[in-house]
């Protein structure tokens, strides 16, 4: 049954994919036609051809590898400077971008002059470019605030969960008193578990964040103010100074790294609860902020995860994982002892996370990728701008394939990462268990 289970959830998460990938693509192929841009075809995964059909001008189809997919545009690149698109060279380097110049025209037919992709003004490419990162934005942003808003979150209360009965440092690791230990200020002043802690000091805290700063710049006397068995009480306690963990600046902490501060000695309670849609707001924000960390994050956790694949060294929770992983971990929620709306929106949120990733990865301003497109085209409203400002010739629009050789180059770089990662994610995966 583990087996089975295992097995529908790595499909349930190939569906998502493969959902996200068409939607994608979806974005780039609507606005193509809108702007009258021949589009031969829309393929949904790479390899082999397992099932298409031709409605009027573009085949549809889906491909045996789902990772990834394409539109193909006639003219993504203009004519060379000799006006052809055969020209070839002994220079590796020119030829790479004749043969992308060729590919570009290779399904040219009678009238498609007027249907090029590069003849299109820079704001209409930027859009077709921009249309299917954008369109994996919509959908994360329809599943997590559909997620947040109806089912919620696990959130840090103001509720007491457990009351430390020493004085222990967290940078120590340890659980278990010693003799001689001083007794926590939680402890001594009272306080228990189950209280739902109101204010601090005389000032109203609602959430475990605000709560935790009032603390941490607190030490020496204070009050704690309390609702126990349906009555509120006020509580005197004396806060001392303790080594705690950082906090990241929403209610979490930083792993490893350790502050001076005010401590009171007690652990909260969490709960899942729903957001309203400025919590979501806020809390998409910081979803967001950190995507984006992680992201420029990541030549600096190629050695750890070099370390995991080949060294077998223990694989960080927060290093990079590929489909590979993520439909393992998909497979382990599927088989979670929990509720199934709990896995259902494991589910929903894993390809949420993958949606968001799509969308940053592709605005990188790198070829091959979506955002080198689109740096082209401002870059060339930023020349022919320029010209007409200074009353100078149109300098006609940018060659985006003479940066061929580059985007092999960065197209190398990625499949190499995507190996490492694939390695790392088979021998020594994440498991959220």
């Amino acid at each position: 049954m583990t087996a089975l289970m295992t097995v529908l959830g790595i499909l349930i998460f190939v569906f998502g994919l493969l959902v996200s990938i068409a939607w994608h693509e979806l974005g780039h192929l609507s606005t193509a036609k809108l702007f009258g841009i021949r589009v031969p075809q829309y393929m949904v995964g790479f390899g082999p051809t397992i099932w298409s059909r031709k409605k009027g001008e573009t085949e549809y189809g889906i491909k045996a590898i789902p990772m990834g997919g394409y539109i193909r545009m006639i003219g993504m690149f203009p004519p060379g400077e000799d006006g052809r698109v055969t020209a070839r060279s002994t220079s590796p380097f020119r030829s790479m971008i004749e043969d992308a110049r060729s590919a570009a025209y290779e399904e040219l037919q009678a009238g498609d002059d007027t249907r090029l992709f590069y003849t299109r003004r820079p704001w209409k490419r930027v859009i077709v470019m921009f249309a299917g990162p954008f369109m994996n934005l919509v959908l994360a942003l329809a599943i997590f605030f559909g997620v947040w808003m109806s089912f919620g979150i696990n959130q840090t209360t103001t509720q007491v969960a457990t009351v430390s009965p020493c004085v222990i440092q967290q940078s120590e690791k340890r659980e278990v008193c010693k003799d001689g230990d001083p007794v926590a200020p939680a402890k001594a002043a009272g306080l228990r578990a189950g209280d739902r802690i109101v204010a601090f000091n005389g000032h109203k805290v609602t959430d475990w964040a605000a709560l935790q700063k009032r603390i941490r710049d607190t030490i020496g006397p204070a009050t704690v103010t309390v609702v126990r068995d349906g009555q509120q009480q006020t509580l005197p306690v004396k806060l001392i100074e303790n080594k705690v963990a950082r906090t990241d600046g929403h209610g979490g902490y930083v792993k490893g790294e350790f502050v001076t501060a005010g401590w009171l000695g007690f652990s909260p309670k969490t709960e899942i609860a729903p957001l309203s849609f400025g919590q979501s707001v806020d809390h998409m924000g910081e979803v967001a902020d950190n995507s984006v960390q992680g992201l420029l994050q990541l030549p600096a956790k190629i050695p750890a995860l070099w370390n995991a694949a080949f060294s077998g060294a223990e694989r960080e929770p927060d290093s990079p994982m590929g489909i590979v992983g993520a439909a393992r971990i998909s497979g382990e929620i599927a088989t979670l002892d929990i509720p199934a709306e709990q896995r259902l929106v494991f589910f929903l949120q894993l390809v949420g996370f993958f949606n968001l990733s799509l969308f940053l990865f592709n605005m990188l301003p790198l070829l091959p990728l979506d955002g080198g497109h689109i740096a082209g085209a401002l870059w060339e409203s930023v020349r022919r701008t320029v010209a007409r400002v200074f009353r100078r010739p149109d300098p006609g629009p940018f060659d985006v394939a003479k940066l061929m050789p580059a985007a092999y180059v960065v197209a190398g770089v990625f499949v190499c990462f995507t190996l490492l990662v694939l390695v790392a994610d088979v021998v020594n995966p994440i498991k959220i268990t």
